[in-house]
C-alpha cells in the first residue's frame, strides 16, 4: 500500500526524501540518493505514513510529481519551482538555497520553469472558479495535495523543504470530480472506477481526452526534469556548503 524505495548513495546514508501522490510519480523520482513515499492522493494517509517516521531518515524532503495550475499564464508541462506552501492560511517558505539549486539544474531545460509559491489542499480544486479563487487569496501558481503535508513534515524535523511540480490540467480546465478519485491507495489509476464514471455519464470522453493529452505534457516534462535533477534530485548537501563557507 505504501510506495517506498530507499537507495543510500556515495555521500552518505541518509537520501532525499521524494514525497508523492501517484505510483507514476513515485517511480519517476525514485533513483539513487532517493527515498520516495506515495500515498494515492490522500493527504490525511500521507500524513500517517510520515508519522511512522519517527526517525526521519533522510537529509531534506522534495514534494514532486504534477499539479493543477492555477496562475492563468501556466500550461501543461510548465514546472513550477516552489519558493513556498501556502495552505491553510499559513505560508512555509522553502529553503533558499535549494531552490536555488534546483533553478540551476533546470536552467537549460527545454520547457518553462517559473520560481513562484504552490498552494497545498486537503481536496482537489476542480472548477476553473475554485482555481480562481484560490489563486487569488494565495498568489501561488499550482495547486497539489502532497506538498503542505511534506512541508509540515520537514518542518517538524528541522529538515530543508522544497518542492518541483509540473501542470498538468491549467487554470482554466476543469478536472473531472469522477478521475480525481480514481485511485486506488498505492497511486495507481482505478480503471475500473474510471469506466464506471463513463458509464454513470459522471464523466465525458472529451474531458477524459484533454486530461489524457494535458497528462503526458505533464509527465513527459517530469521525466525531463528527474533526468536533469539527477542524484539526490539535485538537493545539494547544505552541510557541505556551510564548510565550504566557513
Amino acid at each position: 500500500m505504501i510506495v517506498v524505495e530507499d537507495t543510500a548513495g556515495p555521500t552518505g546514508p541518509h537520501p532525499v526524501l521524494a514525497v508523492t501522490g501517484l505510483a507514476r510519480e513515485a517511480r519517476l523520482a525514485a533513483g539513487p540518493g532517493v527515498a520516495t513515499v506515495g500515498a494515492g492522493g490522500n493527504p490525511e494517509r500521507l500524513r500517517e505514513l510520515l508519522k511512522e517516521r519517527v526517525r526521519p531518515g533522510c537529509r531534506a524532503v522534495m514534494s514532486i510529481g504534477i499539479a493543477g495550475g492555477l496562475a492563468p499564464d501556466l500550461v501543461p508541462g510548465d514546472v513550477v519551482v516552489a519558493t513556498g506552501i501556502v495552505a491553510a492560511g499559513r505560508r512555509q517558505a522553502s529553503h533558499p538555497e535549494v531552490v536555488r539549486a534546483l533553478a540551476g539544474r533546470l536552467a537549460d531545460a527545454p520547457f518553462r520553469v517559473v520560481r513562484a509559491d504552490l498552494a497545498g489542499v486537503d481536496a482537489a480544486v476542480l472548477s476553473p472558479y475554485a482555481k480562481a479563487t484560490l489563486h487569488a487569496e494565495t498568489g501561488a501558481a499550482a495547486v497539489d495535495m502532497e506538498s503542505h503535508v511534506a512541508a509540515a513534515f520537514a518542518q517538524s524535523h528541522g529538515l530543508p523543504f522544497c518542492a518541483v511540480r509540473v501542470v498538468c490540467d491549467p487554470a482554466d480546465r476543469a478536472l473531472p470530480a469522477a478521475i480525481a478519485k480514481a485511485l486506488k491507495p498505492n497511486g495507481e489509476p482505478d480503471v475500473l472506477a474510471v469506466l464506471g464514471a463513463l458509464a454513470r455519464r459522471s464523466a465525458k470522453v472529451g474531458g477524459l481526452v484533454r486530461l489524457a493529452r494535458d497528462s503526458s505534457a505533464a509527465f513527459a516534462s517530469l521525466g525531463r526534469c528527474r533526468a536533469l535533477l539527477g542524484f539526490g534530485l539535485g538537493v545539494p548537501d547544505l552541510g557541505e556548503l556551510l564548510r565550504d563557507v566557513a
